[in-house]
């Protein structure tokens, strides 16, 4: 099996950590408008993303995974922007998007395509 739940789990919690320890460290340790706000939107979507992962990984572990990974992409990205990086690294930003993206893409497959029987009812 390419990723685990274990791993997976890892990947959240990873995503989950950052999100948070970097979007305090916006509140609380910069001072720069345009800093803040990257760091404040890559931990956004970092951390819905790390919920969602968290969420679907018994599900679908290539959707928690593309998730992950694009949420280490995307907000990686813009917390480097945010410390002076070189600009280019904006280019990898819409990568991670689009995983993001395609991380949802395929759990939408996945519950499209799962028999109503997996599905688990809420009394």
């Amino acid at each position: 099996m390419l990723l685990s739940n274990r791993a997976a789990l890892v990947l959240v919690a990873v995503n989950g950590l950052l999100a948070v320890g970097f979007g305090a460290f916006a509140a609380h340790g910069l001072n720069d408008p345009a800093a803040k706000e990257l760091i404040r939107t890559g931990a956004f979507y970092q951390l819905t993303h790390a919920a969602a992962g968290a969420a679907a990984v018994n599900r679908s572990r290539w959707s928690t995974l593309a998730m992950q990974l694009g949420g280490l992409i995307f907000a990686g990205s813009l917390y480097a922007l945010a410390f002076g990086a070189p600009r280019v690294l904006g280019l990898a930003t819409p990568v991670g998007g689009i995983l993001m993206i395609a991380g949802w893409a395929v759990l939408l497959a996945t519950a499209l395509h799962s028999p109503e029987s997996s599905v688990r009812k809420v009394p």
